[in-house]
């Protein structure tokens, strides 16, 4: 079956023919891909962004993480009986035997490996997965649509992180999909959302399709005049991974408010703790949500399909990948939806 892989360190992603699992581990499924989501991850893989070295022991690995399917076989001790479920699976595995798993403390898990980063991911017809991770999908849900589950449990998070609430005016930096995720899962709070980008004319427009009315383009207008008309902001997420945007708006950020960083960040950012400390502000990480919340964004995906399919700029075969990881990079696509063989 095609593959897209991550095969050696350096920039590039390659294709590779490659054979379908055949002897499925204890306690894993065996999962038919119907869509797989092309991430900023994978982007920072194909360009091998630092931060990522620990993926040479996997490689050749396949790539994708964010994805829907499913369940054609499974191995022991997992019940025949949920063969044909439609799922949909947290990327994040753990060892299960190292003293945090033992202690029921999974997400310290001092062997976790990422699907789609240190074993094989969703970007050719088929993954294993462990079953433990699947998250069943309602039968009202597109398999499209659910595709997207990964990526918005980390917008639900990053919310959560940044305890967004109704009447607040939040700024999210960044008008990727995690950006928009973000946006609308503050909206769907009652916040007043602001949203500023950089020549992101294309995610801008999509998001103003999806009624977002305060947009800022930077390349178009001073960031400082554009900022002030809405400071001083309740909170500000960060999710563009620009180091230098952290400085540059803080000083737009209220007394006690609270900025939460979603990005990735190529290098160190500089900001004046001196005057973070005097406004007691603080700076939050957010990164990956509880398996707990996972069902609530499927419910959220279910109930909203027409917003989030809005979000999905291209839906592409497999065999088109390469010209959607260069849409991705070029700020064009908000999100790009891989199609798997068939279905």
């Amino acid at each position: 079956m095609l593959a897209l892989q991550k095969v050696r360190p350096g920039s590039g992603v390659h294709f590779n023919t490659i054979a379908k699992p055949e002897n499925i581990a204890a306690g894993e499924v065996l999962i038919y891909v119907h869509f797989a989501g092309i991430c900023g991850t994978d982007l920072h893989i194909a360009h091998w962004t630092p931060g990522y070295e620990s993926m040479e022991s996997a490689m050749p690995v396949t790539l994708g993480h964010e994805f829907s399917g499913t369940i054609e076989q499974v191995g022991k001790n997992v019940p025949a009986d949920v063969i044909g479920t439609r799922v949909t699976a947290r990327p994040s595995t753990t060892c299960g035997h190292c003293e945090a798993c033992l202690k029921d403390d999974e997400d310290n898990c001092t062997s976790r490996k990422g699907v789609g980063i240190g074993r094989n991911g969703a970007f050719t017809s088929y993954v294993c997965v462990p079953y433990s991770n699947c998250h069943t999908l309602p039968d009202s849900l597109d398999m499209d649509i659910a595709a997207l589950t990964e990526p918005m449990t980390v917008c639900a998070e990053a919310v959560a992180t940044t305890e967004v609430a109704a009447g607040q005016t939040i700024l999210v930096i960044g008008p990727g999909f995690i950006g928009q995720g973000i946006a609308i899962l503050a909206r769907s709070r009652g916040a007043k959302v602001v949203i500023m980008g950089r020549d992101d004319g294309p995610r801008l427009k999509n998001l103003a399709a999806a009624g977002f009315q305060h947009l800022i383009d930077t390349s178009d207008v001073d960031m400082e005049t554009a900022l002030s008309k809405f400071a001083p902001f309740d909170a500000i997420i960060e999710a563009a991974g620009v180091p230098t945007l952290v400085a540059a708006t803080l000083p737009f950020l209220k007394k006690r408010g609270i900025f939460t960083v979603v990005g990735i960040h190529p290098r160190p950012a500089e900001i004046d703790l001196t005057t973070l400390v005097r406004m007691h502000q603080q700076i939050r990480g957010s990164y990956r949500a509880p398996a707990a919340d996972w069902d609530g964004v499927i419910a959220f995906l279910d109930g909203h399909q027409d917003l989030m399919r809005q979000l999905i700029s291209h839906t592409l075969p497999l065999t088109d990948a390469l010209i959607g990881f260069q849409a991705a990079h070029d700020h064009v696509a908000s999100k790009v939806i891989l199609r798997m063989g068939e279905i």
